[in-house]
């Protein structure tokens, strides 16, 4: 698990909830391999990486926001927070954006570390964040995103399972599923299919243990013709 501490990445997150074992791959065995779609991903953020700030009718703009929260010990960078002005109030509201390359998922992960995000914001800022949003880069298009009850306590559930499972430094087996796996960038050192399968060098090994032994062949008796002809009478 990266760092010295058990402080979570909140990418991990978003990586365990779509697929535990590539949060493991990623996370305990370090392993990465870049693909068409994560370097679209990363020119889509390369504009956000960069840390500045900026003010455009009212809103306050921040990229490449460090984030933490102590108590959940989770820390990661916003894309981008939006400091809004609120009428009559002297705090801005804080609105976390994060940028991704596809389109809105059915899973939701993102939407996790995004509120995730926002735990981090409100630790930080001793403010209530209701809200934030998700850009999607193949529809270039803004979605919003409420921090409700269930998708906090979704992202609290997520953050202790992918907490245990890193701790563990167990990654878990193979399962492919076509949707998932192959737009995955790991799916080479992953091997989904063949592991899968259980035709690994582990899985032929298990097998042979656990067949039974074959019994010993029998060795056949010669009969006397066999043995070769009786001795001659009178010799």
């Amino acid at each position: 698990m990266e760092g010295d501490d058990d402080t979570l990445p909140l990418s991990a997150l978003q990586h365990y909830l779509y697929c535990p074992r590539q949060c493991a791959l990623i996370h305990v065995e370090q392993q990465w391999a870049e693909s068409r779609h994560t370097a679209e991903g990363r020119m889509l953020h390369e504009r956000a990486d960069q840390p500045r700030g900026e003010r455009r009718r009212g809103v306050r703009t921040v990229t490449a926001m460090p984030l933490a929260h102590p108590e959940l010990r989770i820390s990661g960078i916003a894309d981008v927070v939006e400091f809004h002005e609120v009428p009559g109030g002297e705090q801005e509201q804080a609105v976390p954006v994060e940028y991704k390359r596809g389109r809105p998922k059915a899973h939701r992960a993102d939407e996790v570390q995004l509120c995730a995000q926002a735990l981090c914001l409100e630790a930080m800022l001793e403010q209530t964040v209701p809200a934030g949003a998700l850009f999607y880069g193949a529809t270039r298009r803004r979605k919003d995103v409420a921090f409700d009850s269930e998708l906090r306590h979704l992202t609290r559930d997520t953050i202790d399972a992918t907490r245990a499972m890193l701790g563990s430094g167990t990654t878990p087996g193979a399962t492919y599923e076509a949707r998932r796996c192959d737009a995955c960038s790991l799916i080479d050192l992953c091997q989904p299919r063949l592991l899968a399968r259980g035709t690994g060098v582990n899985a032929w090994l298990a097998r042979q243990l656990a067949a039974p032994p074959a019994a010993a062949p029998v060795a056949e008796r010669r009969t006397d013709t066999e043995e070769g002809p009786p001795p001659c009478a009178g010799s």
